[in-house]
């Protein structure tokens, strides 16, 4: 893209009046052209690979799949393509989420439209950018360890374990057996931990576990 060509931009939220209010900021400047909305996790991933938007404000919480999973998904088939998360959600676990799925910035809905129209710039030319407070979290959290488990916080303490083996390759009976737990109870955990990691079957849990560490000899 040449510097004189507008940057083209996909908004991912599931928020209409959210997205108007965008809209109109891209109707005031020629530096943007806005070429599609998506209001759920899987229409972003439909619309990024239908349109290739240079950037993509990307909402989390979003019906469907969120818009962590979202990213991970269009990058792995686009990954030219730069994901600004604009979401309210600034904890930790959010934040190191979605730079793992590999957004290039990450801004709080309170952002005013000059920090959007400045990040959005960032990242379209390869930067990293963080909001105020965010960068400082985001020191913070790379300067410490992180265990596998702080990837899928979402999970109990035993679902992790059961992951852990599934990761390993054990099958639902050698769960059982190795944590002395009923066949019921571990077949309710397992379909909990597929819920909660957005999978459809066992291959994708393992290759999502393995890729947070999980299975090793030393997990």
């Amino acid at each position: 893209m040449s510097d004189s060509e507008p940057i083209s931009v996909l908004i991912a939220d599931d928020h209409p009046m959210f997205r108007d209010g965008l809209r109109m900021l891209f109707d005031t400047t020629d530096k943007f052209t806005l070429i599609g909305q998506a209001a759920s996790g899987e229409e972003a991933v439909s619309q990024a690979e239908k349109l290739q938007p240079d950037v993509i404000l990307m909402d989390i919480k979003m019906p469907g799949i969120n818009g962590t999973e979202a990213t991970r998904r269009i990058l792995a088939t686009s990954p030219h393509i730069k994901v600004l998360m604009l979401t309210m959600f600034e904890d930790d676990d959010s934040v190191f989420a979605a730079m793992c799925a590999g957004a290039r910035g990450y801004l709080l809905k309170g952002a005013d439209e000059t920090e959007i129209t400045r990040a959005i710039n960032a990242v379209n030319n390869g930067e990293a950018i963080f909001g105020p407070g965010i960068a400082q979290k985001m020191m913070h959290f790379f300067s410490r360890a992180r265990k596998p488990l702080d990837v899928f916080p979402d999970l109990t303490q035993r679902e992790f374990e059961i992951l852990t083996l599934i990761a390993k390759g054990y099958s639902n009976a050698q769960i059982t057996d190795e944590l002395v737990l009923s066949a019921k109870t571990v077949r309710n955990n397992v379909s909990n931990i597929f819920s909660k990691l957005q999978v459809s079957d066992r291959t994708e849990a393992i290759i999502r576990a393995r890729e947070a560490g999980l299975g090793k000899d030393d997990a």
